[in-house]
Parts: structure tokens; C-alpha cells; sequence
């Protein structure tokens, strides 16, 4: 061996050769052996071996690469037309190898293009508005002076609804404040136009000072003075054609009935303004806007209640403010508003909103930033796994291109040449592959719509900068997945070749086993996954809530006050009927939103402390109607009427915030709370009333037989259920005729919760399978080669007397050893990869062995099925006729 051999690098001499004119080549690994001596004089021998490579590495520039042969040419588009020409010749003649890498690579292409609209979308939430990078929202911790909670920074500890006077403090203390605005919680009332009645769920209140933070585009009217006066109202253009047809609403008045704890009566309100449809990728929607002067007729003391909670706050500062000096300020702000408890506030940008942001009560969907991680890692994963295929197959069959090589070298070729040949044929199929994934794209579209819940257009799909990054992808893929097979083929020595004595390399054989390995594992971590999230999904629907929700028909007359008054008599009327077993009112139910409330509660020290739980407002049957059970005490009956006016039932986790682990220790306690003192008469068992993404939370039922009432909820029999609907519609006309049907089934409805958490899931299923199939693919072509390199071997095996079934093993066994490597290799990042996803899960599955040999023989079968295909047809094969060429 030479002593230049010895002291450079194999790699680093690999890649000389690659960039290096074959002249200039000696040059210069003698110029590298110089000053490696030279160095060594300096350094020791660790630090003067990086530098060699370093002083390597420098010869990568223009001055070099373009003294290459291949750039010598006098005719570069004739050269250039060469080499695409032989390229289309090699893949119309090795028709399985082409198909096999031009549909693995359009499939992984359409992957990633989907995963990168899918991505591009979450990430551009909230980016239309001109002020986006300016906007920022508070968001609000209270809790008692002593209590730890109200001095955090984590925000997953505040809540984004708050009190409303904050937002008019802090317009006028600080300057650095442009504009602010509120928005009251989300509200739901009926809107009537003649005969067009219909119920809106999807109501803000806000203040007039909203479209000078917010962008949303205007159709119609002004949008300085579109909520500037009581009574009018802003629709969006889907909202306003259900009401004026084709007619310009523009002027025209529309009731809007009275709205629970914020506007008092019914209003005859004039359309102001026609605003385009809330774009999907907004952290909250609507579809129609009210004046905050509304909501302070009614209810003027809640603009300077402190305490009270009904607000969400946003506001502007200037150009390149630093936030961090007005966050350093809240503290103090809020010390001088409020003394009698702890409050705090943060400040959160909107840009944060929907994917960052762990604050509570948010107005609209929260995107998370875990699925974009996962699904981009898929998309590499994908990708990567469609490369290797083409690597594999690539320097499986340089065999069979040997004395082409060869050939080509004796005739004068040289090895510039020789690799430019070679990786344009890798760009073209590629560039093929890109062509291709864009039609799978456009074409299957709409389905992945379905598959996601997004709304993403074609227009999407084209545009310059998706096809722009689509031609990089293709060409850097291609680049990368030809760069390792051009780099062996053109190394052949044409002695050797010419004389038929060329074996296949060692570590040519490894390298490929290695890249089968590493797909194999791919493909089995992301099957481990899909089971894993399917397997936690359903654990949700089956764990058990701690309440009764099964047949469960809910009637939503959104605080009605004529239903409210008849409240008892409808009831009883609706449990007459043989089909209802039960009934039962309440403010909200299972999965619906709900209010926290300031609460005193007496401590076993005698003290009152204040906490502010969830609150759930509630008639003497919620609790029997739901089969919630209680574990101390008793709950709100009849036979007590005192329960109306001095009694309250708190749930496990009230009794514990309260000190009081065991539940019998809470019972007789005095307790305040929204003006209602008394004590505790019963505890019940913590239930599942919120996602069970969270543990159960502190909970206050607190007796209200009428006026705060909201949900009608009927159990209903199992038996003819369209019936039933039909008849509970016609009663409830009769009963309520200015009132529409709004109803749905409460596991229905509770279930929405984990409405994204089930996209995700399938989301994830679909591309690992693609995963899988690309990767059984390139499996498929590699067995058929191995067959093929391997037919003499089988015909004389077959010739002394082996069995079919002996031949089918001896080929499928090296492959099946290599899907066991990966399944060892897949188990622990797979575990760690689906723990870290369960974190987000109060109530996890738990990741059991049994998933991890699921997934390892899944893939096992699927790859022991595709290797067995060519294994077969070559255990088939009459050995006469495979021994008797040459």
C-alpha cells in the first residue's frame, strides 16, 4: 500500500477523485502529504489529520470543478443530449427497475407535498392580517395572595378569558398600546328575517375598535363605522345569503333575540357591514359580530369587574416594540388594580396562538405542534425510504452494466463522464417522478381533504413556490440517490471487467443490506405508531367516564327565557312520553363550555379560602339523570327545598383543592359563592366532563332550578330511535313554537373533542402504509434481482435434488434476518417516539410488548409475501432451461 493510501482518509480520497481532474489528482494528494508533514511538525497527529481533511475539503471550489474533463466539451447541449438519451435507453430497458423507482419516488414525492400543504397550512394561521406580527393577547391567572399558582409563568396556568376593565387600563397607561379590543366569550342566539329563523352558534360581542387590529376583508359597508353604533350588526357573506337571499343586506334590520348574561332582550339590529367568510386558518371564526355597547346596556357593571370573566383581550403595539418591557410592567399594573386576591397577566403574540399557546380557554381550535413534527419527520421518512430503493437497485445491478463500463473506458471514456452519465440518468427518473407525483397530488387531493379536514386548493398545489421546491427535491433526490451508484460504476477497472472476473464487493452487499435495514426499520416504527394511536383512541371511547352518556338526546335552547319559565311543566311533559326514561336541565353538559366561579369554601382550620373551580349549574335531577355517583353526603333532592337557596355539591378534586382527601371530611362545610352562602351536602365521584386530554378538575354543581338553565336532556330508549326524534320535535313544537329543534346525542357530541386526535390518527395510518409499500417495493426488485444474479445457483441446487420449498427459503431467508435487525432497532424508537406523544394524554393506553411484535410481523408477512413472489418463480423455473446458456 502506498503511504499516501495510508495517511489520507479512504473517503477523503473518494472524493478527490469525484471533484479532481484525473491530471491534477496526484497534484494534489502530494500537496496534502506536504503540509500533513508539515503540520505534524506543530500538532500532534489528531489535530494534523483534521487539518488534511480540511485543507481537502478547500479544493471543493469553481477553480477545480470546472477543470474536469466533462467540462471540456465543444458542444455542452450535445453532450447534455447524450447522456439523456442513454439515460431514456437504460430505463426503457430495465423496465421493473424504472417502474419500481419512478413509482416509489412519484409516491414519495405526492407525500411530501401533501405533508408540506398540510404543514404550510397550520403554519400560516393567523398570518393574513396586516398587523399579525404586531398583534399580541393577554392572558389572566387569579387566584389568593398566598397561592403559588398566581405568580407562574408557566402559561399553561393562565386562561386567555378574562375580566373586561383590564383591556381599558391598559390602553390608557400605556402608550405603547395603539389599539385594543375585546371580544366577549362565544354566544349563541336566534336571528329571525320574516320566515328565515335560524339558531347562531358562532357570536362575538365586540368592541367597535376591532377592524383597526383584525384584517378581515370587507364585501360591503365601512369598516370605521360598522359597529360604532347600538344595534347594528356585521354578518359574514354565508351568514347574511341564509337571511337576504340574493337581496343587499346592507341597511336592512335583522332581530337578534336576547343573549344570556349579556343582552338582556331581543333587538332590531341594522346590517352595518358584509364581511368575507372568516378565512379556516384563523385561531377562532365567526359569523357574526355585535357592538360591546350592547352587552354594556345590559350589563354595565361587568366593564369594571375585576373579577369577572367574559373577555378575551388583543391588542397592537408599534413597529419593532420589544414586548418584553411591557411584560416587565404587568406586574405592577395589575398590584395597582387589584388588592383583594392575586392577579396576574402575559402577554402572548399572536403568532402563537394557535399552535404554541397552553393557556385555557381558548376561543377557537388549538393546531399542535408535536403533529407537525411527526408528520414532517413521515414526509423525510417517505422520501428517504423511496432514495434507498433507488441505491439499492442501483448498485444491485451494476453487474449488469459492468462491461459497459468497461467498454466505454477502453474507448477513452473517462470517469467525469462516466458519473455525469449516470447521475443524469438518476435526475431523469427523478424529474420523472416529480412529474408524476404532481398528477398523483392533484389527482387524489379531494381525498386527502377528507382525510384531514382541511380546506387546500389546487391552486395550492401550483404554486411557484410548491413547484419550485418540488424541481429542488426531485434534482437534490435525484442527486443524492444516483451519487453512491455513479461513484461504484464508474469505478470499475475495465481489466478486471473485460475479463469477466469482476465479483460484487463486500461492502457493496453490506451497504445494501444496511439501507433494507434502515427502510425496514422506518416502515416498523411508523406501523408501531399507527397502532399505538389507534390503540389510544380507542381507549378514549372506552375508558370510563364516571357518567352516563349513552342514549343521551340533548335539546339546546341556548337560555331561552320562555323555556326557562316553563321549564318544570316541559320536562314533565317530555318524561310522559313511553320512549323517555328520564330528564334533566343544566347550564351546560359533558363536553360543552362552562364558567369558573370565585368560591369560598371553609377549610378544616376553620378558614375561608377562596379558589376559583368550574362551575356547573345544575336542576335536582342532573346528577340521578346522569348516574354520577356520590361518594359522601347526599345529592339535591326535592324532599329538602332548602337545597335552593344553602346547598352546594363539589366533586372529589373541589374536596381535595379545599384539603380535604377524604371526601366525609368536606360534608357541612360553609361555602360562598356568586351570592349564595350555605354548606356542603354532597360530594361526588371525580367525572370525566372535559377531554380526557385532562385530569379531572375541581367542579362545583351548584343548584339552579331555572334562569340559568340552557340544555334539555332526554334518556331516551334505544328502540326505533327516528321515531322518537320525530316525536320529541312535534312535542317540542307544541310546547316552545318561537323556539327551533336544535338537539344532538351527547356521545356524540362529547366524542368531537377527539375529532383531530382521530384525523391525526388516520392521517398517520395512511402515510405509514405508504411507507411500507414503497419500501416492499424496492423490496420486490431486489428479491427479483437477487433471483436472477442467483439462477445457476438454484438450477444446480434444483439439479441435486433440492426441494421447492428448500429453494424458497434459501431465498427469502437473508431477507427475512434483515426485517428481524430492523424490528430490534425499530422497538426502542418507537417506544420513546409514542411515549413522548401520549405525554399530551391525561389517561394514556400504555405501551404494551405485544404492539411492537405486531408491528414487527406485520412487516415480516408483507415482506416475506413480496420476496416469496420472486422466490417461487425462481424455485419454479425448469433448471434445463437456466443452465443451458453458456
Amino acid at each position: 500500500m502506498r503511504e499516501q493510501d495510508q495517511i489520507i482518509p479512504n473517503w477523503v480520497r473518494r472524493f478527490l477523485q469525484l471533484i479532481c481532474p484525473e491530471y491534477l489528482y496526484e497534484e494534489i494528494e502530494g500537496d496534502l502529504i506536504y503540509r500533513y508533514n508539515r503540520d505534524l511538525l506543530k500538532h500532534n497527529n489528531n489535530k494534523a489529520k483534521r487539518r488534511l481533511v480540511w485543507n481537502a475539503i478547500r479544493f471543493f471550489r469553481p477553480g477545480i470543478l470546472m477543470r474536469n474533463n466533462f467540462t471540456k466539451g465543444l458542444n455542452y447541449q450535445i453532450m447534455l443530449k447524450y447522456h439523456l438519451l442513454v439515460a431514456w435507453r437504460v430505463l426503457l430497458k430495465n423496465k421493473l427497475f424504472s417502474f419500481t423507482n419512478v413509482s416509489g419516488l412519484a409516491i414519495g414525492f405526492a407525500c411530501c407535498i401533501f405533508i408540506t400543504m398540510y404543514v404550510l397550512d397550520e403554519l400560516s394561521y393567523d398570518q393574513y392580517h396586516g398587523k399579525a406580527h404586531r398583534i399580541y393577547r393577554l392572558l389572566h391567572n387569579s387566584g389568593n395572595l398566598a397561592d403559588t399558582v398566581s405568580t407562574s409563568n408557566n402559561p399553561a396556568d393562565y386562561s386567555v378569558w378574562g375580566n373586561a376593565p383590564v383591556a381599558t387600563a391598559l390602553k390608557a397607561e400605556f402608550p405603547e398600546v395603539e389599539q385594543v379590543v375585546r371580544f366577549s366569550g362565544r354566544a349563541s342566539t336566534v336571528l329571525r328575517k320574516g320566515d328565515n329563523i335560524f339558531n347562531e352558534p358562532n357570536i362575538f360581542i365586540v368592541d367597535s375598535t376591532v377592524f383597526d387590529v383584525f384584517s378581515w376583508k370587507f364585501v360591503a359597508g365601512d369598516p370605521e363605522t360598522a359597529l360604532a353604533q347600538p344595534n347594528s350588526v356585521v354578518l359574514t357573506e354565508s351568514t347574511a345569503q341564509k337571511y337576504f337571499g340574493d337581496e343587499d343586506p346592507l341597511g336592512q334590520t335583522i332581530e337578534v333575540d336576547a343573549i344570556a348574561g349579556r343582552i338582556n332582550e331581543r333587538s332590531t339590529c341594522m346590517v352595518t357591514g358584509i364581511l368575507a367568510d372568516i378565512p379556516h386558518n384563523s385561531h377562532f371564526t365567526f359569523d357574526v359580530l355585535l357592538p360591546m355597547s350592547m352587552f354594556k346596556k345590559s350589563r354595565p357593571g361587568v366593564f369594571t369587574a375585576w373579577g369577572y370573566v367574559d373577555s378575551y383581550t388583543y391588542f397592537v403595539v408599534p413597529e419593532g416594540f420589544d414586548i418584553a418591557v411591557l411584560q416587565a410592567k404587568m406586574h405592577a399594573f395589575t398590584r395597582r388594580h387589584v388588592t383583594e386576591w392575586s392577579y396576574n397577566v402575559m402577554i402572548e403574540p399572536l403568532s402563537k396562538a394557535y399552535l404554541y399557546s397552553k393557556a385555557k380557554r381558548q376561543p377557537g381550535v388549538t393546531g399542535n405542534l408535536s403533529n407537525i413534527y411527526i408528520f414532517s419527520a413521515i414526509a423525510v421518512f417517505i422520501l428517504f425510504i423511496a432514495c434507498i430503493n433507488f441505491m439499492n437497485l442501483s448498485t444491485a445491478r451494476s453487474m449488469t452494466r459492468a462491461k459497459e463500463v468497461g467498454v466505454r473506458k477502453v474507448a477513452g471514456a473517462q470517469q467525469g463522464v462516466l458519473r455525469a452519465q449516470f447521475l443524469t440518468a438518476a435526475v431523469l427518473l427523478s424529474l420523472l417522478a416529480g412529474v408524476l407525483s404532481l398528477a398523483i397530488a392533484l389527482l387524489l387531493l379531494p381525498s386527502f381533504q377528507a382525510l384531514t379536514g382541511k380546506q387546500l386548493s389546487y391552486e395550492l398545489i401550483l404554486a411557484p413556490k410548491v413547484l419550485t421546491a418540488l424541481l429542488a427535491a426531485t434534482i437534490v433526490s435525484g442527486f443524492f440517490a444516483g451519487f453512491y451508484p455513479a461513484m461504484v460504476l464508474s469505478s470499475f477497472r475495465p481489466s478486471q471487467v473485460l475479463k469477466g472476473i469482476l465479483k460484487a464487493s463486500f461492502q457493496g452487499a453490506a451497504l445494501r443490506k444496511g439501507l433494507v435495514v434502515f427502510q425496514f426499520t422506518l416502515s416498523i416504527t411508523l406501523i408501531a405508531g399507527t397502532v399505538v394511536v389507534f390503540s389510544q383512541l380507542e381507549h378514549l371511547r372506552s375508558i370510563d367516564t364516571g357518567f352516563n352518556q349513552e342514549q343521551m338526546l340533548v335539546i339546546n335552547f341556548d337560555y331561552d327565557g320562555k323555556v326557562q319559565e316553563r321549564l318544570e311543566m316541559i320536562k314533565n311533559e317530555f318524561e310522559k312520553h313511553p320512549s323517555i326514561i328520564s330528564a334533566a336541565a343544566s347550564r351546560t353538559v359533558p363536553g360543552g363550555h362552562f364558567p369558573k366561579a370565585t368560591t369560598l369554601i371553609e377549610t378544616a382550620t376553620g378558614e375561608m379560602q377562596s379558589k376559583a373551580p368550574d362551575l356547573y349549574e345544575v336542576d335536582f335531577d342532573f346528577i340521578p339523570h346522569f348516574d354520577i355517583d356520590v361518594v359522601a353526603g347526599r345529592a339535591y333532592s326535592r324532599d329538602f327545598p332548602a337545597d335552593t337557596a344553602n346547598s352546594m355539591v363539589i366533586n372529589e378534586a373541589a374536596a381535595r383543592l379545599w384539603g380535604y382527601t377524604n371526601p366525609e371530611d368536606a360534608l357541612g362545610k360553609k361555602f360562598s359563592q356568586w351570592g349564595k352562602e350555605g354548606r356542603i351536602i354532597g360530594v361526588v365521584k371525580d367525572f370525566n366532563y372535559v377531554s380526557l386530554h385532562n385530569k379531572v378538575e375541581p367542579l362545583t354543581l351548584r343548584l339552579e332550578p331555572r334562569y340559568s338553565m340552557s340544555y334539555l336532556t332526554l334518556q331516551v330508549t334505544p328502540n326505533d330511535l327516528p321515531a322518537t326524534i320525530r316525536e320529541v320535535e312535534q312535542k317540542w313544537a307544541s310546547l316552545a313554537p318561537h323556539r327551533p329543534f336544535l338537539y344532538s346525542f351527547l356521545d356524540d357530541s362529547f366524542n368531537r373533542q377527539y375529532q383531530a386526535d382521530v384525523r391525526f390518527g388516520k392521517v398517520f395510518g395512511v402515510f405509514a402504509m405508504l411507507a411500507i409499500f414503497i419500501a416492499c417495493l424496492g423490496l420486490f426488485a431486489l428479491a427479483a434481482w437477487t433471483a436472477e444474479r442467483r439462477i445457476k445457483e438454484i438450477g444446480i441446487r434444483r439439479v441435486l435434488g433440492a426441494s421447492f420449498g428448500q429453494i424458497v427459503s434459501l431465498l427469502s431467508a437473508d431477507f427475512m434476518k434483515l426485517v428481524l435487525i430492523s424490528m430490534l432497532i425499530a422497538t426502542p424508537l418507537a417506544w420513546y417516539a409514542m411515549t413522548r406523544w401520549l405525554e399530551s394524554f391525561a389517561y394514556q393506553v400504555g405501551i404494551k410488548w405485544w404492539i411492537f411484535a405486531v408491528a414487527g410481523l406485520t412487516a415480516a408477512v408483507i415482506a416475506l409475501i413480496t420476496v416469496s413472489f420472486q422466490s417461487v418463480k425462481a424455485a419454479s423455473m425448469n433448471p434445463a432451461r437456466s443452465l443451458r446458456t453458456e
